[in-house]
Parts: structure tokens; C-alpha cells; sequence
């Protein structure tokens, strides 16, 4: 343990674990399997057969995989060292359900923020992404979600999020674009306003990936 020069070891740092309990889905299991067993018969899928007889069971189950974000605590530490920096987490996967179609969208999400006063874990920024990306979703609501949500809670200087996502809406049905991607972005506070943090986000969140973590001091 380090000792100041008076001989007396500094208070252990003061960390914040406010728990983030999302609401339940109320996922109705054995009505949701009836009824995804009632859908495949109107598609003309008899689910009676060995080969899919359990279909409408992994169906629900995969559904409220997808609609069911998990708890977490938002772990936060004191900004000892004044570090007024970008903090960014690159390529947080993203897994989403087009509330149009409740066809899947995959992605990643490029998460930076520039710390005020506290400083968060990084996995946090990932269960942030999944707090909104686990429910029905457009990814334009998603971004910002993400964004206002982090400002909100963490109170920082500055934060900008990138989610680059293929949706199976477009790319399974209709124009059946394989291949095509979309970004969304939302930038606040000084991560908009001040046009050299703007800058060094956006072009860290488009060029290589050199790892999930990056810090620039």
C-alpha cells in the first residue's frame, strides 16, 4: 500500500455500484410457445414432425433471449487524476430486433465519452448497449439511447456513440441489399460542441480496429 509523505496510506478510492435492474418483458413462455406453433401452421410449417417439434420451444426462447436485457451494476470510480481525455470501447457487439419486422439487426457500437468527475468500468459500456438494444428497436433510438443514457449517469464532459449495423430486413426481404450496412451517430455536449474531440472520435470509431479499449492522453 502506498504511504503519503506523512506517514498516513490515502482513503481506498470511493467506487459507485448502483444496480441497473431493467424492467421485466413479461414473457408469457407457455402462451408464446402456443402461439409461435399457431404461426408456423398459418405458414403452412406442421410443427408435428421429430424435425420440429421442437421448433416453437427454441423459438420462444430465442425471442426473450432477445427482448431480455440482463442486471448489472454501473461501477464507477473518482477521477483522481483530472483525466479529461477520450475514453472509447470500439466494436461492442450489437444484437437487436427491427421492431418493424422483429427480423434481427447485428452490428457493433463504438461507445467514447470524455470523464467529468468519475470514471466508469468499461465493461459498462457494453451492458449499456445491451440495456437497449435487448427489446424491439430502430437503430437511430438505439444510438441515442445509448448516449442520453451516459450522459445522464456518468455526467461527463462529452459522449458520442457509433452503432454500424446490417439489418435482415433489408438484406433477408424486400431490396435484399446483402451486404449493406448502416451507422448512426449521436455526439453531446463538448464531443459536439468542441470540434477537435469531434474529430479524434469519429475518426478512431471509422479507421482500424486496434483493440476493444482505447485511451488517448
Amino acid at each position: 500500500m502506498a504511504i503519503t509523505d506523512i506517514g498516513v496510506a490515502p482513503p481506498p478510492p470511493q467506487t459507485w455500484r448502483p444496480r441497473v435492474a431493467p424492467e421485466p418483458a413479461g414473457i408469457d413462455l407457455v402462451a408464446a410457445e402456443e402461439a409461435a406453433r399457431a404461426l408456423l401452421a398459418a405458414l403452412g410449417l406442421a410443427s408435428d414432425g421429430e424435425a420440429m417439434a421442437e421448433t416453437p420451444r427454441r423459438m420462444v426462447s430465442a425471442y426473450a433471449e432477445l427482448l431480455e436485457p440482463r442486471s448489472f451494476d454501473l461501477t464507477t470510480f473518482p477521477n483522481d487524476e483530472h483525466y479529461d481525455e477520450l475514453v472509447l470501447a470500439r466494436s461492442i457487439p450489437v444484437q437487436s430486433l427491427c421492431e418493424h419486422h422483429m427480423l434481427p439487426f447485428v452490428g457493433v457500437a463504438h461507445v467514447g465519452y470524455l470523464p467529468g468527475e468519475r470514471i466508469v468500468g468499461l465493461s459498462k459500456l457494453a451492458r449499456v448497449v445491451e440495456l437497449f438494444a435487448r427489446r424491439p428497436q430502430v437503430q437511430e433510438r438505439l444510438t441515442k439511447q445509448v448516449a442520453d443514457w451516459l450522459r445522464e449517469n456518468l455526467d461527463p464532459q462529452g459522449v458520442g456513440v457509433v452503432i454500424e449495423a446490417e439489418h435482415a430486413c433489408m438484406t433477408l426481404r424486400g431490396v435484399r441489399a446483402t451486404g449493406a450496412t448502416t451507422m448512426t451517430s449521436t455526439l453531446l455536449g463538448a464531443m459536439r460542441s468542441d470540434s477537435r474531440s469531434r474529430a479524434e472520435f469519429l475518426a478512431l470509431t471509422t479507421g482500424p480496429p486496434n483493440g476493444q479499449g482505447v485511451r488517448r492522453g
